[in-house]
This record gives structure tokens, sequence and C-alpha cells, in this order.
């Protein structure tokens, strides 16, 4: 019996690779997408295939519909067809008012973090559909609290990204309900990542705890775990959900 192959964008930092790690610890094998990275990505692959599983992490621009495509056939062509589909892949540019952001970041962002969300669910979709002939299958999408809160003085183009990445998560849900195939969304909270550090304020994880009811910020394996459960038959009912993980905020 072969195991199940999870396809991680964005999986080779922050919460990607800890969703990867969780996932190999629950018997996936791993398909991991970076963007840049490929030494951190590679590193990752050893500590999956350490655990047991089978590994391959593929370079892919997920704003790219043609590299997108690639993606998933290497995927397939290696560890054969994916059942199950994590969107991390995500940047916000520079921390500032919309006013002053570069019209780039804003085109950047909006480019990975929904465009390419996009492309990639819709490439599973036509794999894992059963109308289509595939076994069905779960997405999940990482969105943002910054969907409904706005982000407003830090990053309201990467809010808008988000909340856009909300509704795709709903619509397609639906849309999938009779395909065999569940769609979901866990919105992070304040997480200890190096998103930060690349917004230009590497302590505003720090900075921003006491605002948490909780006072911390989370770990990117606080944000896994609901992921991976997310996947697994335990969510067997749950469609078309944004789960909140956010230390309650």
């Amino acid at each position: 019996m072969t195991n199940p192959v999870l396809l991680v964008t964005g999986g080779s930092r922050g919460i990607g690779a800890a969703v990867v790690r969780r996932a190999a610890e629950q018997g996936y094998d791993l398909c991991i997408n970076y963007s840049r990275d490929s030494r951190a990505a590679e590193v990752l692959v050893s500590e999956v295939e350490a655990l047991g599983r089978r590994a391959m992490a593929v370079q892919a621009d997920v704003s790219d519909a043609q590299a997108v495509a690639r993606l998933f056939d290497r995927c397939v062509g290696q560890l054969g067809m994916p059942s199950a589909l994590v969107n991390c892949a995500g940047v916000t540019g520079r921390i500032s008012p919309l006013v002053d952001a570069d019209p780039e970041t804003i085109r950047e962002t909006i480019d990975i973090n929904l465009t390419g969300t996009l492309y990639c669910c819709r490439e599973a979709v036509l794999r894992m559909s059963r109308k289509r002939g595939g076994a069905g299958g779960v997405i999940i999408n990482i969105s943002s609290p910054s969907a409904y809160n706005g982000a407003p003085h830090e990053f309201v183009w990467y809010a808008a990204s988000k909340g856009g990445v909300d509704s795709l998560t709903l619509g397609l849900a639906r849309e999938c309900a009779d395909d065999g195939i569940r769609v979901n969304a866990v919105a992070p909270g304040l997480t200890e990542t190096d998103l930060h550090a690349s917004g230009g304020a590497p302590d505003r994880a720090q900075r921003l705890a006491p605002q948490i009811p909780l006072k911390r910020a989370a770990t990117p394996d606080e944000i896994a775990d609901p992921v991976v459960y997310l996947l697994g038959p335990g969510a067997g009912y749950v469609t078309g959900a944004t789960l909140r993980v956010t230390g309650g905020r």
C-alpha cells in the first residue's frame, strides 16, 4: 500500500516546512515546492526521507500557470497522484501604508498569494476530481486574519489577497462538494516566521505579542497541526471553512 501524496507550495520554510514535517510524521509522501532556497528544500527532503517517507523538491513560481502545471506533472511522475494540496506560498512586501507601497510589490503579492493559489487549486482539481477520473482529495489554503481586519498601515494589499483566498476557499468548496474534494483554509495569527523580516520588521512578532490574548506569537508547528488535522479523516465533514488560529485575537 502506497502512502498518500501531499504537495506543499512554499514548503521549504516557515509554516510550509512545519506542515511538511508534521505530514511526514503522519505518513504522507511529500512534494515540496520552493521559489528560491533550494538548499533549505533539499535539507527538508532529507528530513522527510529519514522518517521513511518519499520526498522531492521542485522549484516553481506559483504565479506562472505553466510552471504550476509542470510542478504537478513532476509530482505525479515521481511520487504519484497527490491526494492533498496545501497552499503555503506567500509574500507580504515591505510594511507601509498603501499610498507608499511600490506598485510592483502590490502586483507580486496578488500574483503569488491569490493568483498562484487559484492556479494550484485548478491543477489539483483537474487531477483529484472524481468526475474527471480522479480519486478525490483535500485542499488547504493558508489565509490570514488580515482578510477580516484589513492590516491598516502595514499591508492592506496583502489583506486584500487573503480576502480573495477566503472567497476562493468557500466558492471552490461548494463547487467541488459533490466531486470528492474538500477545500478549507487556515488563517494563522501572529507567527514566528521570517515573513516579518522580509517585510522590514524582524521584531514584529515580539513587538505585537502583548496584543494577543495568549500574550505570545504562535510557532509554525502550532499552525501546522490544525492544517494536518484538516487533511485527515477526522475532518471529513469539514469543507468551506476558514479556521482562525490566532491566539484569541
